[in-house]
């Protein structure tokens, strides 16, 4: 029988009789130290990934016998530094305290106990409870609006300024999503998220059973600050799905936020008809403890890095392979980072949207959309008093915009599979590449305007039918959908590491926007224009709309010379274009980009 494809700890062709005679960690040990340096599998592959993650159609691996050939070669001539940084090697070993090297147990050495290894049911299995995670988290946003008549009376404060408690959580939410996002890349997904929720779910205690209106503001900024969104909920994305095949995942948790924002005042109708204001928290603490508990017993750790340091401790543990450690355990979390490093780690994202402007310009696109959200919750109550709206209908009043989301979703199903072909088709190609992901959102951005002016214009009241403003705000919601993840999806690919920052800025803007314009909303639409001044308030946003939608397209041609304008985008450009030895790479460059998608929400 011939011997395994490629040996290493954890990897290759297992045999169903026996395994190889030479095991993975007896092929480590007779490994001479240039070679242990790179790692078993990298000097056995190069600087390649294995050919399963990276698709490449040509073979990168090394026959077993090829490679004890290269074995006995090498103990002749060990490779040098400059060799190993040639082949893309790092130093993956440092020394004990007896002088043996530790070997870092990379990705495609444990490839099968991995995320990306998961059957693809319990794949969507997981994004299914973080579907519902996120939804809840973005639930919570928009429920406590149907209890402001109910926080007014009872602690003698007006309806504007009980508006505080929706606008500081949307803030601090903002500002919550960016300082988490570190903590479950070097923690573990889970426990991150596990305690995120806990802290959401404690926080509702004070605004359910506060005694004065100060307690539930400190309560609810408390709640906004502690919600880890989707720099958790997106970052398991890029733990269990490779690159080429993100964007489906992508596009079905974009769905749940966007999704739990509209939620909110839908159920929130009937709590505020039937109910007191309280169980608007009650409610969002046990959906909150329900998807906390589910959470818990279906979602397994997925962050890649931690995965590794449990395989090499189990492997250590076995005597399999004594000197293989995980990438945490060779470098403790406070040896990788100062405090000094923390900081400006979290200030990136803030840096990236002021400074780059790719990034500022679809952020703000993306921040404006979702804010007109929000404002349209506190419009929605003086639009559709003029037909006399129960509170019920009230909330009803938003399913069309739920519509639009369920319409833009399927939309970019066929979008993403021409994108696909086109990357496929021009792999030189950087706009291909990168601005093609923008194709489809050139036919959807202009809904944001259409649907603006559409709402504006039949939202006199009688004799105008109440059906045409519910016609505009499904034209807007298919353009809230289009544009967040049409700018998520591009910002992924055009600033590959940095992607995190780019689309934690995206998502920043969203929630920071939407908060900020929650307060003024009501007088916005009450004190502008006079007898028509919900009319004219509409067309103010109609107006910026566009100038915001302009941008789309000066992306769209223009993209290729703002990213050589952008340090980031154009230092990773080049890098992206050539591998390690200084040969172009074969397969499309987004490929070898490894997107991080975990500051989005």
């Amino acid at each position: 029988m011939d011997p395994p494809t490629v040996f290493g700890p954890g990897i290759g062709q297992h045999s169903a009789e026996h395994q190889w005679k030479m095991g993975s960690n007896q092929v480590a040990t007779a490994l001479p130290s240039g070679v242990r340096r790179v790692g078993v599998c990298r000097w056995l592959c190069g600087p390649k990934r294995r050919q399963r993650r990276s698709k490449d159609p040509s073979p990168t691996f090394l026959s077993s016998r090829e490679g004890l050939e290269a074995l006995h070669k090498e103990e002749a001539s060990p490779i040098t530094p400059d060799q190993d940084a040639a082949r893309g090697g790092k130093e993956d070993t440092t020394r004990d305290g007896h002088g043996t090297d530790k070997i870092e147990l990379k990705e495609e050495d444990a490839w099968d106990e991995l995320g990306f290894s998961f059957p693809t049911w319990r794949k969507w299995m997981i994004l299914t409870v973080i579907f519902l995670v996120q939804t809840s988290m973005n639930f919570n946003t928009t429920l406590y609006s149907n209890g402001l008549g109910g926080i007014s009376s009872q602690f003698g404060v007006s309806e504007q300024a009980a508006r505080v408690g929706a606008a500081i959580f949307l803030v601090t939410y903002a500002f919550g999503c960016e300082l988490w996002a570190p903590w479950s890349e070097e923690f573990g997904r889970k426990p991150v998220l596990q305690l995120s929720l806990l802290l959401v779910n404690i926080w509702c205690l004070p605004v359910a059973l506060a005694p004065n209106f100060g307690s539930l503001l400190v309560g609810r900024a408390l709640g906004g600050l502690s919600s880890a969104g989707g720099s958790v909920t997106l970052g398991m994305i890029a733990d269990i799905f490779e690159p080429d095949e993100q964007q489906y995942a992508v596009a079905y948790i974009v769905f749940s936020s966007v999704g739990g924002s509209i939620l909110g005042p839908i159920i929130g109708g009937f709590v505020e008809a039937y109910l007191d204001w309280r169980w608007t928290v009650w409610i969002q603490l046990i959906f909150g403890g329900f998807v906390q508990l589910l959470h818990l017993v279906l979602v397994p750790e997925t962050r890649t890095t931690i995965l590794l340091d449990r395989i090499a401790k189990k492997r250590r543990k076995s005597g399999h392979s004594p000197n293989v450690y995980g990438p945490n355990e060779l470098q403790p979390f406070f040896q990788r980072f100062t405090f000094k490093e923390l900081i400006w780690t979290w200030l990136r994202p803030f840096r990236m949207f002021l400074t780059e402007p790719i990034v500022l310009t679809l952020s703000l696109l993306s921040g404006f959309s979702d804010a007109l959200i929000f404002m349209q919750i506190q419009s929605f109550a003086l639009v559709y008093k003029q037909w006399n709206f129960s509170t019920v209908d009230l909330g009803l009043a938003f399913i069309p915009i739920g519509l639009g989301y369920i319409i833009a979703w399927l939309s970019f199903i066929p979008a993403f599979r021409r994108n696909e072909k086109e990357r496929q088709l021009k792999p030189g190609n950087d706009h291909a590449q990168y601005e093609s992901r923008l194709w489809w959102l050139l036919f959807t951005a202009p809904c944001l305007p259409i649907g603006l002016i559409i709402f504006a214009w039949t939202s006199g009241g009688p004799p105008i039918h109440w059906i045409g403003t519910m016609f505009g705000s499904a034209i807007i919601g298919i353009a809230n959908y289009s544009i967040y993840m049409a700018t998520i999806d591009y910002m992924i690919c055009a600033y590959g590491p940095y992607s995190a920052s780019a689309t934690g800025g995206n998502g920043w803007a969203r929630d920071f926007l939407a908060g900020v314009l929650t307060v003024p909303a009501t007088p916005f639409y009450t004190n502008i224009g006079g007898a028509q001044h919900l009319q004219i308030a509409s067309t103010i946003l109609f107006c910026i709309s566009v100038v915001l939608v302009c941008a789309v397209y000066v992306i769209y041609f223009y993209g290729p010379a703002l990213r050589k304008r952008s340090p980031f985008a154009e230092s990773l450009a080049s890098k992206a274009t050539t591998d390690p030895q200084g040969h172009p790479h074969k397969a499309p460059i987004a490929r070898h980009l490894a997107p991080q998608v975990s500051q989005v929400v």
